[in-house]
C-alpha cells in the first residue's frame, strides 16, 4: 500500500562525451559563452567549416580526449557554407559515444545595436554602416537554426558581468546537476524569449501606487513586506514552491540540465522581485540539489 510518498527516480546517469554546437546573433554573445566553455575544460573551436566538425569528433581519442567539444558556427560560416550547417546537424552526434547540444545565443534589436555602438566593430553582416538592417537579415538568415536549437539563450539587457556569469552557470550546468536560474522582468519592457517557464505576478497589489515604496525596489524590507503579507501574495508563493520541489526532481530525473524561469510584474522593479528572491531561498532551502542563479533583468529601468 502506499504511504502517500512520490518517489523520485535518481537522475539519469550522463554517458558519453558532449559536442556542443554554439550558434546565434553576431554581438549576442557567442565568444563570451565559447570562454565559459573552454573555462570549464570543454576543447573549443571558433568558426570551424561545418564539414569538419565529423572529423574533430572521429580523431578524439575516446579515453584520452576531451569530456566535450563545443564549436562556434554562425552567419560567418553560412556565408561561405550556405546551408551546409542546417544539413550537418542531422549527423552531428550520432557518432558512437556523443552526446550532441546546440546553443542559440539570442538578444534584441535594442541590446544588440547598442553594443555594437560601444565597441566600435562593423557587424559582419552589415553593409553601409545599415547595423539594424544587418541585425533583421541576420536574425532572418538564422531562423532556422534557431529552430533546430535544444536551447535559446537570451542575453537582451545582460551586463558583461550577467553574461559571463550566465555561460559559466550553462558551461558547468552540461556536466554536472541542474542548474536553475530564476529572473524578474517587466512585461512592460517585454517578454523575455528564453524562460521555460513565465509567471504573472500582476494580481498582487502594485506597490508602485504608494509614493512612499515607489522609490524602492523589491529588495527593500519595507516592498517586500507589502508584497509577501498579501494573503495573496503567501498562497502564491506556497503554492509556487511545492510546484517547483515537485517539478524539478522530476526534470532532473529526466537529464534536464538547465531550467529557467521568469517571474514577471508590470515594471520588473518591485513584486517580481521580491518574489524571485522567495522564491531562491524556497529553493535553497529545500532538499533540491539544483544550483540556483537568480537575476533581475529590469531592475534599473524606469
Amino acid at each position: 500500500m502506499s504511504d502517500g510518498t512520490t518517489r523520485v527516480s535518481e537522475p539519469a546517469q550522463r554517458t558519453g562525451r558532449q559536442v556542443v554546437i554554439i550558434t546565434g546573433l553576431s554581438g549576442a554573445g557567442k565568444s563570451n559563452a565559447l570562454h565559459a566553455f573552454e573555462d570549464a575544460g570543454y576543447f573549443c573551436i571558433d568558426n570551424l567549416p561545418p564539414r569538419m566538425v565529423r572529423s574533430v569528433l572521429a580523431t578524439s581519442d575516446a579515453e584520452q580526449g576531451p569530456e566535450g567539444i563545443v564549436v562556434v558556427m554562425d552567419i560567418r560560416g553560412r556565408r561561405y557554407f550556405g546551408s551546409e550547417l542546417e544539413e550537418s546537424l542531422e549527423s552531428f552526434g550520432v557518432e558512437s559515444g556523443w552526446n550532441r547540444k546546440v546553443i542559440f545565443i539570442d538578444s534584441d534589436e535594442p541590446t544588440l545595436v547598442r553594443r555594437y555602438k560601444e565597441s566600435r566593430r562593423p557587424h559582419p553582416n552589415a553593409k553601409d554602416g545599415d547595423v539594424l538592417g544587418a541585425i533583421r537579415s541576420e536574425r532572418t538568415y538564422l531562423s532556422g537554426l534557431r529552430e533546430r536549437a535544444d536551447l535559446v539563450v537570451d542575453t537582451s539587457g545582460y551586463t558583461a558581468a550577467d553574461a559571463r556569469l550566465r555561460f559559466k552557470k550553462l558551461a558547468e550546468s552540461l556536466t554536472s546537476k541542474l542548474t536553475v536560474s530564476i529572473f524578474s522582468f517587466g512585461f512592460k519592457h517585454g517578454a523575455p524569449l528564453d524562460a521555460d517557464m513565465l509567471l504573472d505576478t500582476r494580481f498582487l497589489a502594485n506597490p508602485h501606487y504608494d509614493p512612499e515604496l515607489r522609490p524602492l525596489t523589491g529588495h527593500d524590507e519595507r516592498v517586500r513586506e507589502a508584497v509577501l503579507k498579501q494573503p495573496d501574495g503567501e498562497e502564491f508563493l506556497g503554492k509556487t514552491c511545492d510546484l517547483l520541489n515537485f517539478l524539478l526532481p522530476r526534470y532532473a530525473a529526466e537529464g534536464k540540465t538547465y531550467f529557467t524561469l521568469g517571474v514577471g510584474c508590470t515594471g520588473g522593479r518591485h513584486r517580481s522581485v521580491a518574489i524571485t528572491e522567495e522564491l531562491a531561498r524556497c529553493l535553497r532551502d529545500s532538499d533540491s540539489d539544483a544550483e540556483i542563479f537568480v537575476r533581475h533583468r529590469d531592475l534599473d529601468r524606469r
